[in-house]
């Protein structure tokens, strides 16, 4: 039983209209009473009042506040929020005041670590509210809302239902070897366990563009100096993000950004142009552009339509070749001087574009082309589906190889205990997810990473 009570600034540290303190636990009644000065006798649950925070018979402040009765608030205890005039000094002191009167100040997501604790949401859905806190477009946002709702949840509970039951089975004709009780088959492990594979595998079929969709595709454009890599991130940003000027080597670091592409957040990095130089700044530059090249998801490769293909281009030609990418051929405004025929054919399991930022044409060629290489032509995205935790997705690529492992097991016949090994580890696996079967250390892990107040 938690017997402490927590306090916190939820709102961002700085000035705004309101800055917010929040208090969950057993005091958080008695601590509010005690600093706040209000007209009326009692708070009402979810009734905003007016009154004064006093400390020494001292205003601190003049607020709006409310008191939540458990069970019904986000963490299933007793809580209560004090809206306060936006500015550090204000939430500073009633924060302070909390803690003299006997709260204690929060860890980083322990509020939302007590909603989980308390049974109000499970691990999955505790993960999903720091995705929406962090979503970077709507589609990101609605995933992580189905997962808030439980659709998650409610996918992987049914695996484990399934995967439990069998292994009931199992442990019948292992337990009760000498009873009269129907055994089940090998062949009938074989088709539930199969009927779970199968759905483990689609959901992992779609865990690669979740995962975009959540933390973003980072895509490198590179090429060699004054090729418009530049004028291509102002384009797709509709902004002069970049510097672009006729001087080869302008940029000179790596320049990064995000945007929305359909759906899709995009972290466009503008990396400095590739080339052999004898200048110290832009060859630092050169290998920072080396190792963004080297992680990146995706790689746009531009190449200048008014020169012949030089060196460098085709020693980068070799690099991209097999990576994800995208090549576009720019300057198509000017005389046309790049052999063309050798690109396409150089790169014929990839999109090749046209542009000429100059005259704006082919940006939107651009945009298409990357939501068609992230998602295939048909770019429709069922938010029912997607899985897009990094953690999630390794607990079910491991669920999958357990489930795997034992229909081989069952098909050569191997003792029944070794099968349900693989399927309890399964199972075990498919808790961590939820958090049915999860350690403390973990727990610990996942909430640090959430925002102090949530």
């Amino acid at each position: 039983m938690i017997t402490d009570t927590i306090v916190a600034i939820s709102t961002p540290i700085g000035e705004g209209a309101i800055g917010i303190v929040r208090m969950s636990g057993p005091e958080s009644f008695e601590i509010l009473d005690a600093i706040l000065k209000t007209n009326q006798s009692k708070l009402n649950h979810r009734e905003l009042v007016y009154g004064h925070i006093i400390k020494d018979e001292k205003i601190i402040d003049e607020v709006m506040a409310v008191k939540m009765y458990a069970p019904k608030t986000y963490t299933k205890e007793n809580m209560v929020e004090i809206n306060c005039h936006g500015g550090i000094l204000s939430v500073k002191e009633v924060l302070a005041l909390c803690i003299i009167k006997g709260a204690r100040l929060a860890e980083k997501g322990e509020f939302t670590q007590r909603a989980f604790l308390n049974g109000r949401i499970d691990l999955a859905q505790a993960e999903s509210i720091m995705d929406l806190i962090s979503a970077k477009t709507k589609t990101g946002f609605s995933v992580a809302m189905n997962q808030l709702d439980g659709v998650l949840s409610r996918k992987i509970k049914s695996i484990r239902n399934q995967l439990i039951a069998t292994m009931a089975q199992i442990e019948v004709g292992i337990d009760y070897p000498e009873e009269d009780i129907e055994e089940i088959t090998y062949q009938q492990i074989i088709d539930e366990l199969i009927v779970v594979k199968d759905t483990l595998n689609q959901m992992l079929a779609n865990a690669e563009n979740g995962k975009i969709i959540r933390e973003g595709l980072k895509t490198a454009i590179i090429g060699k100096p004054n090729v418009g890599k530049s004028s291509l991130m102002n384009a797709l940003l509709k902004d002069s993000r970049a510097i672009v000027t006729e001087i080869a080597g302008t940029t000179r670091d790596l320049i990064e950004e995000f945007m929305n592409i359909g759906g899709i957040p995009i972290k466009l990095i503008d990396t400095a142009g590739i080339r052999e130089t004898a200048d110290i700044v832009e060859k630092i530059g050169v290998e920072r552009s080396k190792a963004a090249f080297n992680e990146a998801d995706l790689i746009i490769f531009m190449l200048n339509a008014s020169e012949a293909l030089t060196d460098e281009d085709l020693m980068l030609m070799s690099l991209v070749k097999d990576r994800h990418a995208l090549v576009i051929i720019n300057k198509t405004d000017l005389e046309i001087v790049i052999d063309e025929a050798y690109i396409n054919s150089h790169f014929e399991d990839k999109i090749v574009i046209r542009t000429s930022l100059e005259l704006e044409q082919g940006i939107e060629d651009v945009e298409k082309s990357i939501q068609e290489i992230v998602f295939g032509k048909q770019f429709e995205i069922n938010n029912d589906e997607i899985v897009s935790n990094s953690r999630h997705i390794a607990l079910l690529n491991l669920a999958y190889k357990n489930i795997v492992d034992a229909i081989h097991a069952s098909n050569d016949r191997m003792p029944y205990d070794f099968i349900e090994v693989d399927i309890k580890d399964s199972i075990t696996h498919l808790g961590h997810i939820t958090g049915e079967a999860v350690e403390k250390d973990l727990l610990n892990s996942i909430f640090s990473n959430f925002c102090l107040g949530k």
